[in-house]
């Protein structure tokens, strides 16, 4: 085989290796021959789009939904249209990519959808197939502080009139300081119970994950509790305030809120556990907000200019397939950088 590896790699720039919008990542095309090689082309891509798909049982028949979301895809060309010669060995092409400094959602995955930003490098010869090397970044998009409501305080109500095994009037009134949280922040909650009732009540809560898919018209919904306590019970024919401390989990994904296709939500649902009738209920939005602090970033020298240099430095870390990250960028040219929504091929 004449192309012995052909793959992308790039630095990380922080600990965590996370990228967020404007972040500029350096990296390079690896290139091994074992003899003097033609090419045609070679490229670089950086990519952010949206998935997904699902099929649905009909009896004997399946129905298939798909959709996918473009953010951005950027180009640049290493080496342009036109036949060049690379010698026998190990060569590497420096590219420098910056995320774009614009509202998109976060990188996410799930067995019915993903958020994927990532690197693809494209290799062209005369009369062969283009040969493709990919690599994969952790996006987490800058907190959206422009959400209406984010950070101030959230009220709602609610009561049921009692008429099986029971009688009276309940009614319960909710509060929370804001709707924006960070991993690992305390959220707390407050509730005002009116028990007019002939029967004991015993408040509850339970803090869901809501995960929605939307597709040719169709919505494909997911749930997952997070968190679940009870507040002490309420005596009948009282009214009392009962409050509660909850932490958000540190491991918890940040919101989307921002992709046409592909939600990501939070609720904090209260209610009344009443025997024998419906519960009352309350549901809250919470808003997970990205968490991540990035040290001083790590000065590069930057990438030589283009062209065929000997890969120097044979013990450098290698970030193949997976994750890797990079500095300053040459003039590129960003194209289809407005989101579009697209049908496309097999999953």
């Amino acid at each position: 085989m004449t192309i012995r590896n052909f793959s992308i790699e790039y630095d990380p720039i922080n600990s965590q290796n996370i990228f967020t919008n404007g972040d500029t990542i350096n990296g390079r095309i690896v290139v091994e021959v074992s003899k003097e090689t033609s090419i045609q082309s070679l490229t670089f891509i950086g990519t952010g789009n949206a998935k997904v798909r699902w099929h649905e049982h009909y009896g004997k028949h399946h129905r298939f939904f798909w959709s996918d979301e473009k953010y951005y895809e950027i180009k640049q060309h290493i080496l342009k249209a036109g036949t060049e010669f690379i010698a026998k060995g190990r060569h590497v092409f420096p590219f420098s990519f910056m995320v774009p400094n614009r509202k998109m959602p976060s990188s996410f995955k799930s067995r019915i959808g993903k958020i994927v930003h990532k690197l693809k490098a494209e290799f062209k010869q005369s009369m062969k197939l283009t040969k493709t090397a990919k690599a994969h970044f952790t996006f987490i998009s800058k907190a959206d502080m422009d959400i209406p409501g984010l950070m101030e305080p959230q009220h709602d109500c609610t009561d049921k009139k009692l008429a099986v095994f029971g009688s009276g009037t309940i009614a319960m009134d909710v509060y929370t300081k804001k709707m924006g949280y960070e991993p690992g922040e305390q959220l707390h909650v407050k509730v005002e119970i009116h028990n007019l009732g002939s029967r004991d009540l015993k408040p509850k809560f339970v803090l869901y994950e809501k995960q929605s898919f939307f597709a040719q018209g169709r919505r494909k919904l997911h749930k997952r509790d997070i968190v679940k306590d009870k507040f002490d019970a309420v005596d009948a024919r009282s009214r009392e305030t009962v409050e509660k401390t909850i932490a958000i989990p540190t491991n918890l994904p940040p919101s989307i809120l921002n992709s046409a296709i592909i939600k990501l939500e939070y609720r904090l649902k209260i209610f009344l556990d009443v025997k024998y009738a419906t519960d009352p209920e309350i549901k809250l939005p919470i808003v997970v907000l990205p968490t991540f602090e990035f040290p001083a970033r790590k000065q590069h020298p930057g990438p030589a200019p283009y062209g065929f240099e000997d890969f120097g430095n044979a013990n450098r870390q290698s970030w193949s397939e997976a994750n890797r990250p990079f500095d300053f960028p040459p003039p590129y040219e960003a194209h289809d950088v407005y989101p579009i929504i697209r049908k496309s091929e097999k999953y």
